[in-house]
């Protein structure tokens, strides 16, 4: 079956998820925002989404929909009760996520046209050491915030 590509809020695909999902198939995302840089990049990297599994683990990418109705597609970084989420261009963490607000789970992506897995060696990795330095990313990030900001003031 081919690939239909079309243009819709997030809103409108969550329906289409869960029917995609009861019909056993996936669904191929593109995400908007920032959020997940530098995995993630928008307008040019998309994510195949699916059903969540069973177990989730640290690390898995996944879609949920915060207590205000936002849709995130953060990392879990942390797994209890609840589950701790984090984009990997974010600075401040979301605690309390719960499992039943958790809509999808990324399994792949395409970064262009370049498949990958969420299972390949390398992207995992890539999870442990992105989430691991963030401390250290954190120090670029604030300091390329206030760099824009000065500029934008001067300007």
């Amino acid at each position: 079956m081919g690939c239909l590509t079309k243009n819709v809020s997030i809103e409108q695909l969550i329906p289409i998820i869960r029917e995609r999902f009861a019909n056993d198939q996936t669904v191929r995302f593109s995400p908007r925002g920032v959020s997940m840089k530098p995995m993630l990049r928008q307008g040019r990297d998309s994510v195949v989404l699916s059903p969540i599994p069973e177990k989730l683990n640290k690390y898995d990418l996944v879609l949920y929909q915060s207590d205000n109705g936002r849709y995130i597609l953060h990392r879990i970084v942390a797994v209890g009760d609840t589950y701790t989420c984090l984009g990997d261009n974010q600075i401040a963490v979301e605690r309390g996520v719960r499992r039943e607000q958790m809509i999808a789970v990324v399994t792949a992506f395409y970064r262009g046209k370049k498949y990958h897995s969420t299972q390949e060696r390398t992207y995992r990795i890539y999870c442990v050491l992105w989430h691991k330095l963030r401390c250290v990313a954190r120090i670029f990030i604030l300091g390329y915030l206030k760099c824009k900001r000065k500029k934008a003031k001067t300007q």
